[in-house]
């Protein structure tokens, strides 16, 4: 029977089409299934496109249709799907009624394979702060500042909270922007959040039986804010609240899906109960997000498929969190300790407790390092490396964004829960520490400021994917894992490949392999 499980004696299917073809998303959840009860299948990547290329759509449904003929599940981007990939969703010419035709297609989908599970994330198109144009439309390197100020101060002053400064900078801004840029910019997104109601009606109607709706590069006001308003009324007016969940987040949600896909076929509904490193942990805003921190942990737990719980005893895992303990700043900024991180959060109580509980209460313990921005806090890793937690841990995460790193630990941790210390999960528990310690908070803005200037490369344009770029990073990274994880470690980690994916710095390609020490 067509969308059941796979015939007995081989392992059930699950079809994946990623948000785009970077490490995050097209490699994260695939690794983290390798050892897992299912096969996970995804596109070959020259369907996938690369960076502003989008990739072929009409390759990918035909890929999709074929491949879920005898799978249990699928989890699928509708970005992907509808423009080719996340960076084209900001770039794309489509209309609205495009966009919900594409959408439509799932019911057929869906009507061929009528017991297929089928997950889908549909992202609301951000608004970056900074005039940069590397992930957006040309004209966003000079007008990105502006265009991002121009909504976040419109959506004050509808509030009746802008202040009369603030009134007369929009004004000011929106005497400036260049009418064709504004009407490209607003039009297109205005035919996404279109498409983003479509996906919600699809979830109401039972064609996509969870959605999620993550907000990438969020903030309190602004354009997305505004586009959050206008779907969180389509979820209401659909009754979709129990199909649908929107929280921050964008490169996890292929690893949260995939853990609720894995959790729903076994029956579970984990319980998780999070420690926290600082009094301020749970209220704190992360930068790059619109609410406090503890709102959308209890978003990544529940869309993941478990539950929050109130004790370590009721628990079925366990996860520390490093929060900081004051406002979050970026990981570069750690080498100049503030004060409030040393006064105000208890890091080394934290991990003693992780080491108690491990021996205590026996639970699964995933570590969520969200102190820093961008990367992860180098104290923790030397504190678990001390306590002989590194290779002992149900998983962790410290990259990117907190919703980024909290998606992509409760994901390994849950999967860890069902399936044990495989293999797979020592080596993506290697690639977490040497990407989040040793690339995002030591090697990459060493290499950028330095070499890469004297190579007269840029952050945003290197030699390539595998050029001397990539052969400085991966030196770097050899000589930082051999100085701060291997040294009297149960594990060493060996670096087999490393790439630069969009020939720019900002992320990295890595192959790890998790070897046991030999005494």
């Amino acid at each position: 029977m067509s969308g059941t499980m796979n015939r007995p004696g081989r392992k059930p299917k699950i079809v994946y089409l990623p948000l785009d073809e970077r490490p995050c998303n097209y490699e994260f959840p695939y690794l983290l299934a390798k050892d897992s009860a299912v096969s996970l299948v995804r596109p070959p990547l020259p369907l996938m496109g690369r960076k502003k290329q989008p990739g072929d759509t009409d390759g990918l449904w035909a890929w999709l249709e074929a491949e879920c003929a005898d799978a249990y599940g699928a989890i699928v981007s509708l970005d992907t799907l509808l423009y080719g990939g996340i960076v084209p969703s900001r770039l794309h010419s489509l209309d609205a009624e495009a966009c919900e035709a594409r959408i439509r297609r799932l019911r057929e989908l869906k009507r061929s394979h009528p017991r297929l599970k089928l997950f889908a994330v549909h992202l609301i198109m951000r608004c970056p702060q900074y005039s940069i144009a590397d992930e957006e439309p040309d004209y966003y390197a000079d007008w990105g500042r502006e265009l991002f100020l121009s909504g976040y101060l419109r959506h004050r002053q509808e509030l009746g909270l802008a202040s009369e400064e603030e009134a007369a900078e929009l004004a000011r801004i929106e005497a400036a922007l260049p009418e064709e840029v504004r009407d490209d910019y607003l039009g297109r997104r205005a035919v996404n959040a279109e498409a983003n109601k479509a996906a919600v009606a699809s979830a109401a109607a039972g064609v996509i039986d969870f959605l999620v709706i993550p907000q990438d590069d969020s903030a309190p006001y602004g354009w997305t804010a505004k586009d959050q308003e206008l779907v969180r009324e389509e979820i209401a007016r659909c009754d979709a609240e129990l199909r649908t969940l929107m929280y921050p987040g964008a490169d996890e949600a292929g690893c949260t899906l995939l853990a609720r896909m894995l959790n729903e076929l076994h029956g579970r509904a984990p319980l998780v109960y999070p420690r926290l490193s600082s009094a301020n942990g749970p209220y704190f805003t992360p930068i790059y997000e619109d609410r406090p921190f503890f709102e959308s942990l209890k978003a990544h737990i529940l869309a993941a498929g478990g539950h929050t719980a109130a004790s370590a005893e009721e628990a079925d895992l366990l996860l520390l969190v490093n929060t900081p303990g004051g406002a979050m700043k970026e990981a570069v900024t750690q080498r100049y300790p503030y004060a409030d991180d040393q006064v105000l959060r208890s890091l080394v109580e934290l991990v003693e407790y992780g080491a108690f509980a491990l021996e205590r209460y026996g639970k699964p313990i995933g570590v969520a390092d969200v102190a820093y921005g961008n990367g992860g806090d180098l104290l923790l890793l030397k504190l678990l490396r001390q306590k002989g937690l590194l290779f002992r841990l149900g998983g962790y995460a410290g990259w990117n964004t907190s919703a980024n790193s909290l998606g992509t630990v409760l994901a390994q941790l849950m999967l860890f829960s069902i399936y044990g210390p495989t293999q797979g999960h020592l080596d993506f528990l290697a690639l977490r520490y040497v990407e989040d310690f040793g690339y995002c908070s030591s090697v990459r803005r060493a290499i950028a400021n330095g070499p890469i200037r004297e190579l007269g490369l840029d952050y945003f344009a290197v030699d390539g994917q595998r050029g001397k770029a990539a052969e400085l990073v991966r030196e770097a990274l050899t000589r930082f894992a051999n100085e701060h994880i291997n040294h009297k470690s149960e594990y060493r980690v060996a670096i087999t490949d490393c790439y630069m994916p969009w020939s720019r710095m900002f992320e990295t390609g890595l192959e790890v392999k998790a070897v046991r020490n030999r005494d």
